[in-house]
């Protein structure tokens, strides 16, 4: 958060230890909705910070320990490798046909065509939202 966007630094942190807590991209939404509010619109790299942490929960709940996004598509690794529902974790990459991929080390590759920085923030979120709604389906189905 810019220092330009919020001067005082205690204020500046308290943001970043809320923003920090976010588990819901909901909660970003209102999160931001509430800094524009009491700060003005909301600068480039402030919009930046709120993608990255709603692609940061979307992956926690996905089990998705880490992603590599380039201009030719995404690399995914789960955490132990492991998903809570793997039959429609092949069925979701079996719907994008030639897309993707499982590599034989575990890692699911997306493949697309994102030429632009911006494009892979968007492409690597909608992966990544998919995936949190199965992940989502299969735990409630397990509780």
């Amino acid at each position: 958060i810019p220092e330009d966007y919020v001067a005082d630094l205690s204020v500046r942190l308290s943001l970043y230890r809320r923003l920090a807590e976010i588990e819901d991209e909901r909660d970003i939404d209102g999160f931001a909705a509430e800094m524009v509010d009491r700060f003005g619109p909301l600068p480039d790299e402030v919009k930046h910070l709120f993608s990255l942490v709603a692609i940061k929960s979307l992956a926690r709940r996905a089990n998705v320990a880490k992603i590599d996004a380039g201009p030719k598509g995404a690399v995914m690794s789960f955490r132990n490798d492991e998903f809570a529902d793997p039959a429609q974790l092949i069925a979701f990459i079996g719907k994008r046909g030639r897309d993707a991929k499982v590599r034989p080390d575990m890692k699911v590759v997306f493949f697309d065509d994102w030429a632009k920085a911006e494009d892979r923030l968007k492409g690597t979120t909608a992966i990544l939202r998919s995936l949190a709604a199965i992940a989502d389906k299969a735990k409630k189905q397990a509780a």
